[in-house]
């Protein structure tokens, strides 16, 4: 049997991008947007169905294969704040197949510089089982962050 625990950690990564912060809140907020960058490559992931409710209160879930008949993999998320240009509060839930991997609490600001806008993502996590864990996650959002870049710098 696999020992049942937990592990917690915080990270927080910095990205900057040669766009206003309205045009990278946007990539957020806008759901043909979003679908650009935040879905894997079509020759990794098939999309098997999204919604995205951009608002306080609101909710967004993404879900996906990884390949001919690989795993299911699943994002829901639930916004706490959501101020336009400004920052996100968010908090969401990742499994695989069905089976929970981790629980985060995440803030994006955003912050003009002279050449465009400094994205600050901070997240707390909780890990179980061994499921998942902080290097893995923290590769997976660098990932992420570089597709948004596609998605909002000219």
């Amino acid at each position: 049997m696999t020992e049942r625990k937990l592990t917690h950690s915080t990270f927080t990564l910095e990205r900057e991008y040669k766009a206003s912060p309205a045009k990278v809140f946007k990539a957020f907020s806008d759901p043909a947007i979003k679908a650009k960058w935040f879905e894997a490559p079509s020759d990794e992931w098939r999309h098997i169905g999204s919604s995205l409710d951009f608002r306080e209160g609101g909710r967004e879930h993404s879900e996906g294969q990884f390949g001919e008949g690989g795993p299911v993999s699943r994002f829901d998320a639930y916004y706490h704040e959501v101020v336009d240009d400004l920052r996100l509060v968010y908090d969401y839930e990742m499994r695989v197949d069905g089976q929970r991997l981790s629980v985060s609490l995440a803030s994006i600001e955003l912050t003009p510089t002279a050449t465009g806008t400094r994205l600050t993502l901070t997240e707390q996590g909780v890990y179980f089982d061994d499921l998942d864990n902080t290097e893995q996650r923290k590769e997976g959002t660098i990932e992420l962050l570089e597709s948004l870049a596609t998605a909002v710098e000219d």
